[in-house]
């Protein structure tokens, strides 16, 4: 089994100790996890060289309510400890596949650019980004 349980306990220490984690948030009566597990399985066996955790949303209320979790499943997907990537509902296996490419071929450095670029528009009297995503703006 590659995938592990992530509680509590051990979600600090997951984030900040691996290069990559991507978290499925699921609950065991729910159907699409269910379906959702093989898919997520078998990229944790493509993948070593990425920690693949798995949240059961029961018996880990306060981590899903940390991550403003409100439908399952949901993918998280962490690198160098920033959330770049959170989705509710069962991504297909190609889909999942893509999005791991996509995090994996990511510039880090530029990534941080942009986020401090983000920040400093923030401070400044109300963001300034233009971005579609963003709250502020």
């Amino acid at each position: 089994m590659a995938t592990h349980s992530l509680t509590a306990a051990n979600l600090d220490a997951t984030i900040a100790e691996n290069p990559v984690v991507i978290i499925d948030f699921w609950a065991p009566w729910c159907g699409p996890c269910k379906s959702f597990g093989p898919i997520y399985e078998k990229a944790s066996e493509k993948h070593p060289e990425i920690k693949f955790m798995k949240c059961n949303t029961e018996e880990e209320q306060e981590v899903a309510g940390a991550f403003g979790i409100r439908s399952i499943p949901t993918t998280a997907i962490f690198r160098d400890q920033l959330l770049l990537f959170m989705q509710p509902g069962m991504l297909p296996e190609s889909a999942l596949d893509e999005v791991i490419g996509k995090v994996m071929a990511l510039d880090m450095d530029e990534v941080r650019k942009e986020i401090e670029e983000h920040e400093k528009n923030h401070k400044h009297g109300g963001c300034q980004c233009g971005s579609d995503g963003c709250e502020d703006c």
